[in-house]
């Protein structure tokens, strides 16, 4: 007899790890001020958040959430489809609408469940779903999900649009097939080759889904995504994405013709059978979305803070990940000495993301920095700092 829960007592990686004094994960932050954050009793600078236009902490953010809940309460008690909707959900579909040109905006309640509800709502028996490798694991996750609709799924090489070509000129030519690929991908910053995806997606008569986490209000003009930055917006056939990151706040959102969302919020479990994004969740959204439209010069300022630090860590000898986005990865390559060279940056003051198997490949371990558009010339200076005395402390640069 198989006890389900064996595998669970035999899990002791992050036991031993955590022994070691190396577990960099699930660390409660105590204050958030942004750039700086306190964490165990002390103050640290926060390279590693996705707050990328640091709104969670803008007072008119802060302010519009504390109205909601005196207007509608702490929670919405019911999903979208019965009695979970309030005027703000309806408000923040229309403003993202004409914001991402597209007709018609569809909220979910996270940016994960986003990709699970639109995916497995579209892509049904018969169909295929064509994702690139590096995808998200919530774009991972939704495909799954088709599939388990009998549908069927089919990977691609990363950014590779040669190889997506041969993936779906072996496909039958009949099917419905919706190729789906990060804009901006979370682990890499990277941005996907749009154009020529979209040529060839046009050959094979597939439709196009963007997921735009780390895209919106990064990337294209006025940060409208990776359809905007490719000049490509009405080329892009679905648009989805995120609150949790630029939007200081909770949810997601898909965008496209009206006539698709409009099946999707009929069809899709994921938003039929979910509790509502909540008053305060939208108001935020709603007010960090004004402050983008109104301040477009901190796309400008977080941009130039992530290339300044591309630059510097290029300078100083470390193996940098180029993008154009604001997401920096360091490869340090071997995992465990990722988790020590964490720690100590963390032991000096400064809070990175540590990347390590299975989240990359073997010997692609990374520091995955990430910059804020109110971090300043005194926080960066002093993260490249730290980097350099623990990079000559490990080996990993040279003098």
């Amino acid at each position: 007899m198989v006890d389900l829960f064996q595998k669970c007592r035999d899990f002791t990686r992050v036991d031993d790890i955590k022994a070691a004094g190396l577990y960099p994960y699930f660390r409660p932050v105590e204050e958030n001020e942004g750039p700086v954050v306190m964490l165990e009793g002390r103050k640290v600078i926060m390279a590693g958040s996705n707050n990328y236009l640091g709104l969670t902490s803008h007072p008119e953010v802060k302010a519009a959430a504390k109205d909601a809940i005196d207007r509608y309460g702490t929670g919405c008690s019911g999903s979208r489809y019965l009695t979970g909707t309030i005027n703000l959900h309806v408000e923040l579909e229309r403003r993202l609408a004409e914001y991402l040109g597209t007709e018609d905006v569809l909220l979910f309640s996270t940016g994960y469940q986003t990709a699970l509800g639109v995916i497995s709502a579209l892509v049904q028996k018969g169909d295929y779903v064509i994702s690139d490798k590096e995808n998200h694991a919530c774009i991972i996750n939704g495909c799954l999900l088709a599939k388990g609709s009998f549908a069927e799924f089919v990977r691609y090489k990363h950014n590779d649009m040669e190889d997506l070509d041969r993936v779906l000129s072996a496909l039958p030519e009949n099917a419905g097939k919706l190729v789906v690929t990060d804009g901006v991908f979370s682990v890499s910053g990277e941005i996907v080759n749009l154009p020529d995806l979209i040529t060839v997606c046009k050959k094979y008569g597939a439709r196009v889904l963007v997921d735009d986490a780390h895209a919106t209000g990064v990337v294209g003009k006025g940060g409208r995504g990776t359809a905007s930055y490719f000049d490509l917006v009405h080329e892009t056939d679905l648009t989805m994405g995120t609150f949790s990151k630029t939007f200081a706040s909770l949810g997601g959102f898909v965008a496209g013709p009206e006539r698709v969302t409009n099946y999707i919020k009929h069809h899709s479990p994921a938003l039929i059978f979910s509790a509502s994004p909540t008053p305060a969740s939208v108001a935020s959204a709603l007010a960090a979305l004004n402050v983008l439209e109104r301040e477009p010069e901190r796309i400008t300022k977080l941009i130039s803070n992530a290339d300044k630090m591309r630059k510097g860590f290029s300078e100083l000898g470390f193996k940098v990940i180029d993008s154009e986005t604001g997401i920096v990865p360091v490869v340090v390559g071997d995992a465990e000495l990722a988790l020590v060279f964490w720690r100590k940056l963390y032991d000096k003051g400064v809070f990175v993301n540590a990347f390590i198997p299975p989240g990359v490949p073997p010997n692609m371990s990374m520091m995955r920095t990430s910059y804020m558009a109110t971090h300043e010339d005194e926080h960066l200076d002093a993260i490249l700092n730290v980097f350099q005395e623990v990079g000559l402390e490990l080996g990993l640069i040279h003098k």
